[in-house]
């Protein structure tokens, strides 16, 4: 990523292009390719097979049987993000396959090299993350069809059966309905840029409508995934092996490195979306919340963070606005900001249930994993009890981000 030269010169023009952003898919990686090149046959043979070869136990001497590949033979973005979601979910099925006490501290040289290169080459660390899970690991189902929940499956799938397909996608279209926010986040920045109020009203109105839109395609979640999968099944193998007491020493790459790296899981905090927009609303969070959150942009495609910080860098609208005295802009800026609030309350109502909730009933004996049961079935995973997957402490972290978010509202 080359770094900025001077605040005018980099503002405009603030385009989607520029940043690997989309005008209909915005931050998902349109229309993924779901087949790599012939040589990589080993590796997609493995993919495909993942819930199986985990259940049945056979996933590691798979792996170890696996051919050293080069990447030498992929081209092109595409190839690299199919490339590294693959090499991604075999991983966290390799590590995780015996559950939080049977994991490995080694990831073979056959997998820990060509994932070393394909994440160098995309910017991206050599772990799970938001962008492999969710942005690159969709496709229609009907090609002409829309891109709704009954017309798209997952291109690589883990345990977890229905939950884990039902997970992915409607985190999906809670990034698709993002989309007009994005746009509405850059039409901002070039109308206070150009001082043009009205456009700027209609930006902050679109904003606040798309981020209505995001919760309502959360809202979908409780129709797509079983809470009791999610906690027992699903979320240990989002985990990674940063701040998580099941892998204290970290993973050592083999033929990378001799010493252990760590890394965080897959994390909602990786999604772009929110950081944008808290960017353009001026919303500053915590100290503590502030470095987990800059950690996360770590976790995201190099334009995609580019652009964040780019947002960062424009002029402020909170300080626009405020000069300005127009009443009905600092209406329409509350407005987003309390939508911004509601979006982050109801991730916490999320969280509740499919976590604290989900691990008493675990504890208590009475959650019955029902489809696609893996490794942790018959033991729920103890260890991020009380973390996200990402490694943070989960609910005191929502609930400042929350809270700071209302803080950022202009009084009348």
């Amino acid at each position: 990523m080359e770094p900025s030269e001077g605040t005018e010169e980099t503002l405009l023009p603030l385009v989607l292009s520029r940043f690997q952003l989309s005008e209909e898919f915005g931050f998902l990686l349109p229309d993924p390719l779901t087949e790599l090149p012939a040589p990589y046959g080993p590796w997609m043979e493995i993919a495909h097979d993942l819930p199986q070869l985990i259940a049945d136990r056979r996933l590691r001497s798979r792996v170890h049987q696996m051919p050293q590949l080069s990447t030498g033979h992929l081209h092109g973005r595409e190839e690299l993000h199919l490339a590294h979601l693959v090499l991604s979910f075999i991983t966290m099925g390799y590590i995780w396959q015996e559950g939080e006490e049977g994991t490995m501290k080694v990831l073979p040289r056959n997998l820990a090299i060509p994932f070393w290169e394909v994440s160098q080459a995309l910017g991206l660390p050599p772990i799970l993350s938001h962008a492999d899970f969710v942005l690159a690991n969709w496709r229609r189902k009907n090609p002409n069809g829309p891109l709704e929940i009954e017309n798209l499956d997952t291109i690589i799938s883990l345990p977890g059966g229905e939950s884990l397909r039902g997970f992915i996608l409607v985190t999906l279209l809670v990034e698709k309905a993002a989309v007009p926010g994005i746009k509405a986040v850059i039409q901002a920045v070039g109308a206070i840029l150009q001082q043009d109020e009205e456009t700027l009203l209609q930006a902050l109105g679109e904003l606040a409508e798309a981020i209505g839109d995001m919760i309502k395609a959360l809202r979908r979640m409780h129709d797509y995934v079983d809470p009791a999968v999610f906690y027992a099944v699903i979320r240990i193998f989002l985990s990674g092996w940063k701040d998580n007491p099941a892998m204290p020493q970290g993973l050592v790459y083999e033929g990378v490195s001799e010493e252990p790296m760590a890394f965080s899981g897959g994390s909602a905090a990786q999604s772009t979306v929110l950081h944008a927009f808290d960017e353009l609303l001026g919303i500053r969070h915590s100290k503590e919340s502030t470095a987990f959150l800059h950690r996360m942009r770590d976790y995201m495609p190099p334009p995609h963070r580019a652009f964040v910080e780019e947002i960062g860098r424009a002029p402020s609208l909170k300080q626009h606005l405020l000069s300005s005295g127009d009443a009905r802009l600092r209406a329409a800026f509350n407005q987003c900001v309390s939508a911004l609030a509601e979006l982050r309350s109801y991730h916490i109502t999320i969280v509740t249930k499919y976590i604290t909730i989900a691990a008493a009933k675990a504890k208590a004996g009475r959650a019955e994993p029902g489809d696609g049961a893996g490794p942790s079935a018959g033991k729920p995973p103890t260890a991020l009890e009380t973390k996200g997957t990402g490694g943070s402490h989960i609910f005191s972290f929502l609930k400042s981000v929350r809270d700071t978010t209302r803080e950022g509202m202009i009084s009348a």
